[in-house]
């Protein structure tokens, strides 16, 4: 009688918790940023700007995970609503920089933000925080 092989198991489920989770920290930004008259995207633009000043629409869009045309609509609706600012930069490339609403509305989204995820991670001990912290860096390449 032939031995049953066991499979291994699937990671998959594991895929799909860590992409649960993002969804959700996701949504709770969405609604409470929305109260601030805000958006998700609109707060990782103006943080992601904030790391990288003087950056072009194409890396900015990079690094948002948008396509160039994502980003340029939500660029110019971040630029009628005083938020950031474009600067000319040599050809047709325009750079990105914070005006003082915009700084403003960013420093409010990390207050959301570090409410959310304070409440989101209430659940893990400081020890279990580090721990999937350094395990995240590590799937990532990142470990020290």
């Amino acid at each position: 009688m032939p031995r049953s092989v066991k499979r291994p198991r699937s990671l998959q489920p594991l895929g799909l918790a860590i992409k649960r989770l993002q969804h959700r920290h996701h949504g709770m930004l969405e609604s409470r940023l929305a109260v601030e008259g805000g958006t998700f995207a609109q707060w990782h633009a103006l943080r992601t700007i904030a790391q990288h000043p003087d950056s072009s629409s194409h890396r900015l869009a990079q690094l948002t995970f948008q396509t160039d045309q994502s980003f340029g609509a939500l660029a110019n609706r971040m630029v009628e609503r005083g938020l950031i600012e474009r600067v000319p930069g040599g050809g047709r490339t325009l750079l990105h920089r914070l005006t003082q609403d915009g700084e403003a509305m960013l420093a409010r989204g990390h207050a959301i933000a570090d409410a959310v995820l304070e409440e989101s991670f209430a659940p893990l001990s400081a020890a279990e925080r580090a721990q999937l912290a350094a395990l995240l860096d590590k799937l990532q390449g990142e470990e020290g």
